[in-house]
């Protein structure tokens, strides 16, 4: 889907969706926290969960998966051609290779180029690749974010601090409970000249949701 289609289900969006996606009053960030945490708090005093199996999930999350699955699978592309075309083509496949479980949701690549720009959002819900990206930044879930990036998805980026040129086309690929979606940024001009660990630490969350492009790929 490209930004010329951005209509797709948000015509019936009341005008508050034109606000920032970080800004609005029912998404503060600090409000979603104070829930969250008075959910957490409610369901350790039930007995439902414990303290240590929070803690088990969010050092999963944040450390051992975080964005650094998905940066290993990036980082692997631009390094090999082969597996690249087998990434783009087949991206459960490619995965596959790799020592870790994306379980049942099926992954689709898209790639950014000079003239390409990709983003991901889900309108319906929130469907995301966890295994992949770690937890979901509270952005991705505001209705305001994912009502706004279909129709005016250079508007939403340049917010994100990412103005692209006229001649850059937009793609806006909606993940859905069938499908998710990673976007595979441009490699580094130094690619060649760094290690494996080093390009790792280049891959960024937001860049593989498509509202950041790396150094070199603006």
């Amino acid at each position: 889907m490209n930004e010329n289609e951005a209509d797709h289900e948000t015509t019936e969006r009341e005008d508050h969706d034109h606000e920032h996606p970080h800004s609005h009053e029912a998404d503060d960030p600090d409000d979603l926290k104070s829930r969250t945490r008075a959910l957490q708090s409610l369901l350790l005093e039930k007995g439902v969960i414990s303290t240590e199996a929070v803690d088990e999930v969010l050092h999963l999350f944040e450390e051992e998966v975080g964005p650094m699955n998905g940066a290993r699978v990036v980082t692997r592309a631009w390094s090999d051609p082969a597996f690249k075309e087998r990434l783009l083509t087949d991206a459960d496949a490619a995965i596959a290779e790799f020592d870790f479980e994306i379980g049942q949701q099926h992954v689709s690549v898209v790639e950014n180029t000079p003239s390409t720009h990709n983003v991901v959002v889900c309108t319906l819900c929130s469907c995301y690749p966890w295994s992949l990206l770690g937890l979901p930044p509270t952005w991705y879930k505001s209705p305001q974010y994912r009502s706004r990036v279909v129709r005016e998805p250079r508007a939403v980026l340049s917010e994100f601090g990412l103005d692209l040129d006229s001649d850059v086309d937009v793609s806006v690929w909606d993940s859905s409970s069938e499908v998710r979606y990673m976007v595979l940024p441009q490699p580094p001009e130094d690619v060649d000249d760094l290690e494996e660990d080093e390009l790792v630490q280049r891959v960024t969350r937001d860049a593989m949701i498509g509202v950041e492009r790396l150094g070199d790929d603006r």
